[in-house]
């Protein structure tokens, strides 16, 4: 029996141990940096009772354990552990952790295996799981306990294929969809893990290789090559690319649903290196964090000659992202289930449909009538016989269990088959393929869509439609009057400057501004260029002078914004091209092949606060300055001197489902820009409120700016999604859309979509950023959801981070009032936030929901609705 000294021993037993838990870890860590071994082997010592070490006088050390005895203890522990419902209850999951990574070597630890799993069962599981999925019901179950009484001879009331028969030929049905079902699924993984990548290997002789390898065999610590357009496997950290600056730019819709390229840097140590060899032979370490779901953050360390460099989410590539151009070298840090891509899925669940509920509570219902007939018969008879009157009343329920009719079930399993079967085969809809054939009767009952954007309501294309310079001078994209103002623009003299008239600005002015007011950078696919051994042996990033003199084979454009790289490439398809651009300099080359190279001064990126992004450039032939920006017209019309077709024309554009941007010019003198810049550095250079002075210096220089243009892009999309919108609304679904896209794209595709009344601008209701403090956050959401209320037929618009905080304040208030509008936008939503909406949606309305969308970022919110719809887009 323990005393109250005993117990006091155990808790400073426990107290020693944690602490010096955290000692070991701390001291291992250090070794690692240094190089050394955590615990050295000749040391005649073992670890507990390192961890077991006090700084005072008394320390608890344990005996020592006989290595080769614990060597069988621990395989007993395993084969009995793992032999015990296959190991979920007796061995947890290990916890994930941190890990030193050494580049071109295998860290010597068990990962996650990289493989994509949608299948539901394994060979062990598969006839377990789908018997349980099956006699779960009370109907199945029902009837599994009468037929399991004809075996009793005194309770046999007639053959035995009258209740086996039924019953097998129900689950047997059962368990081949099932089987067929499933192995379509393990078909379609096989097929995405079997995709092919390129390993940097050193072989034992110290020979370093490339070899072809499945996606499925990358692990952790591997040097893998991401060719364009190319699936990233992995999440990785970026070494080196084909840009000689170390960037490139990544397409992460089927991760995060933003339809903006992010762009991604390379570690500069490894991107100066230049073979493989050097690279794994310099020895560097990555230390990164333990496996998180966060895709907007990351934490880890670059070890260089013993000194650490930060790395942070630009250094890194994540499992789902698309390489926009180029070629990419990244080690492979997290792997399979770590991922953050899956980290953020929700595990599959098993989904039944609304009548086999149905069908189960009735069956429940005539169950009680069959027992209620038969206490009446038993009431008739007398309670005597075998087990006073029990065998006998076992019998009449027996006799009476036809009221409960087995063929409802088989029936309602062929009408699935046979209603899967035309929907696969529906000439209407081609390319329509039933995965889940237990749940096709749910269409027919759902109260709640929910779609993702990019890709699914949109085409996940940008194209340029309109330009204005004026209620009558308007341009589209197949205008030849612009390119033949391009050419006697540029054509007159090449001394003459560009921008030269005062007030009356000319259209290739505007399309100038376009080709220079951006943040692109092209990329060329040469045809002659001579084959080497690995595209990263040669740049990308050519001199201008040869491009201006030939004729490349492809150019494609790299930019976080796709309005960006629409107009870009609208002004190259005029015959102003951007042949050059680096963080210094751009060059353009013009409609008679002449080439006009610009200085950048200062670049102002675009962001969600600011809504605008500016450029200063110096003509390098002129020597002029000009700033040029372009931003959204609410912010743009308190920069340009006014101009009375501003408003009406950005109005029709919105009517038209166009993205409007505004283009506005400043020419400076050289004083004017040497005074700009002595301000911006000293306000650079303040330690606190450093962005609010920057920002002051540069609206200084904002005002009275020359208003040029008014241009229009269109994210196309898809065919008849505006007449499939209006047919579901018809039939009484309320549609909502889930984007992890920023604000303004998701109104804007709303509107397009008819979603939204691009009319009536009372039909929105955006709700603002809560950013106020955590003791004023609940009234700031109290007058939200208050505003809110009193708009009950309109179309709410809220972001993912608004959205968290109303429904920790206010749960139920906020799910009445999303539930009441006609349709609800989240955008900036995490995937995981998509799959808490469906399951609020499902919690708060007891309503059937479908989810459907095209990516990875879908994943989880097509696992939690009623139904889920994929659909096979460009990735």
């Amino acid at each position: 029996m323990f005393t109250r000294q005993d117990e006091e021993d155990e808790e400073r037993i426990g107290v020693i141990k944690r602490r010096n838990v955290v000692t070991l870890a701390l001291t291992s860590l250090n070794n690692l940096y240094q190089g050394n071994d955590v615990m050295s082997d000749d040391e005649d010592c073992d670890e507990r009772d390192y961890l077991l070490q006090d700084s005072d006088d008394v320390t608890f050390i344990r005996p020592k354990r006989n290595r080769a005895m614990g060597f069988f203890d621990s395989l007993k522990y395993v084969f009995c552990c793992r032999s015990c419902c296959f190991g979920r209850r007796c061995c947890p999951k290990s916890e994930a952790k941190t890990r030193m990574i050494k580049i071109g070597e295998s860290p010597g630890l068990k990962f996650p295996p990289n493989v994509i799993r949608n299948q539901k069962y394994n060979v062990f599981t598969f006839l377990p799981l789908v018997l349980y999925e099956q006699f779960k019901f009370f109907l199945n179950f029902y009837f599994l306990v009468m037929a399991m009484s004809q075996l009793i001879p005194c309770l046999v009331v007639g053959s035995l294929y009258t209740y086996w028969g039924p019953l097998g030929f129900v689950v047997t049905a059962t368990i081949v969809r099932e089987a067929i079902d499933d192995l379509r699924r393990w078909k379609r993984d096989k097929e995405v893990n079997g995709q092919k990548y390129s390993r940097v290997k050193k072989r034992p002789d110290g020979v370093v290789v490339t070899e072809q390898i499945p996606s499925s065999e990358i692990s952790v610590g591997d040097l893998i090559y991401i060719e364009k357009d190319q699936r990233v496997p992995a999440d990785l950290v970026l070494l080196r690319t084909t840009d000689k600056t170390g960037s490139c730019f990544v397409r992460t819709d089927q991760l995060d649903g933003e339809t903006d390229w992010k762009c991604r840097v390379a570690i500069p140590p490894t991107q100066m290196i230049e073979s493989d060899a050097a690279l794994i032979q310099r020895g560097f370490s990555i230390f990164v964090e333990k496996p998180d779901k966060d895709i907007h953050s990351f934490i880890g360390n670059f070890i260089v000659d013993d000194r650490p460099m930060g790395l942070s989410i630009q250094y890194t590539l994540w499992a789902n992202t698309v390489l926009a151009a180029g070629t990419a070298l990244g080690l492979v840090v997290y792997t399979g289930k770590e991922t953050r891509s899956c980290m953020n899925n929700s595990q599959p669940r098993s989904k039944n449909g609304l009548l086999d509920q149905e069908i189960n509570t009735l069956t429940k219902v005539l169950f009680v009538a069959v027992i209620g007939l038969a206490l009446i018969m038993m009431c008739l008879k007398g309670f005597n016989g075998p087990l006073y009157g029990g065998v006998y009343m076992f019998r009449f329920v027996l006799l009476f269990s036809y009221i409960i009719p087995l063929s409802l079930r088989v029936n309602l399993e062929f009408a699935k088959m046979f209603y899967s079967w035309q929907m696969s085969h529906d000439q209407d809809m081609p390319g329509f393929v039933v995965r889940c054939t237990t749940i096709p009767e749910e269409l027919g009952r759902i109260s709640y869509l929910l779609s993702d954007k990019t890709g699914t309501l949109t085409k996940n294309s940008m194209n340029f439609k309109k330009l204005s310079m004026g209620v009558d001078k308007k341009y589209t994209v197949d205008d030849e009057s612009v390119e033949n103002e391009l050419r006697e623009h540029f054509g007159s003299t090449s001394t003459d400057p560009v921008i030269t008239v005062k007030g009356q600005h000319t259209l290739a002015e505007a399309v100038l501004a376009l080709a220079i007011c951006h943040n692109v950078t092209p990329v060329f696919e040469v045809e002659d260029v001579e084959s080497v051994r690995h595209p990263l042996q040669w740049q990308c990033s050519v001199d201008s002078e040869y491009f201006a003199s030939k004729k490349s084979s492809g150019v494609s454009y790299q930019a976080s914004s796709p309005d960006e790289i629409a107009l870009v490439s609208w002004a190259d398809s005029v015959g102003l091209a951007l042949i050059k651009r680096d963080r210094h300099m751009m060059q353009l080359r013009t409609p008679q092949n002449d080439v006009i190279s610009y200085t950048i001064l200062q670049l102002f990126p675009f962001t969600s606060e600011s809504k605008r992004m500016g450029i200063i450039v110096r003509n390098d032939e002129t020597n002029e300055i000009t700033f040029f920006m372009k931003g959204a017209d609410m912010v743009m019309r308190e920069i340009v001197r006014r101009q009375n077709w501003l408003d009406e024309v950005v109005n029709t554009m919105a009517e038209e489902g166009l993205r409007t941007l505004v283009v506005a010019q400043k020419s400076l003198t050289l004083e004017e820009y040497n005074d700009f810049e002595a301000k911006y550095q000293a306000a650079g250079a303040v330690t606190s409120s450093r962005e609010l002075a920057m920002a002051a210096a540069l609206a200084d220089l904002e005002k009275n700016m020359d208003l040029l243009c008014v241009t229009g892009v269109e994210d196309e999309l898809q065919d008849l999604v505006k007449q499939t919108l209006e047919v579901l609304r018809a039939a009484g679904i309320k549609i909502w859309m889930l984007t992890g896209d920023k604000l303004e794209t998701a109104v804007c595709i709303a509107k397009s979509s008819n979603l939204v009344d691009r009319i009536n601008k009372d039909s929105i209701f955006v709700f603002n950023e809560v950013t106020s403090t955590e003791d004023e956050q609940r009234t700031e959401v109290n007058t939200l959801i208050n505003e809110a209320s009193n708009r009950p037929k309109s179309v709410l618009v809220i972001t993912g981070t608004t959205m968290e905080k109303c429904l920790k304040y206010y749960k139920s208030e906020f799910m009445e009032i999303l539930c009441a509008a006609s349709s609800v936008v989240v955008c900036r939503c995490s995937p995981t936030q998509k799959s808490q909406v469906v399951e609020l949606i499902r919690k708060y309305t007891n309503k059937r929901t479908a989810a459907i969308g095209d990516g990875g970022n879908d994943v989880s919110m097509i696992q939690a609705a009623d139904v889920g719809i994929g659909i096979a887009g460009k990735e």
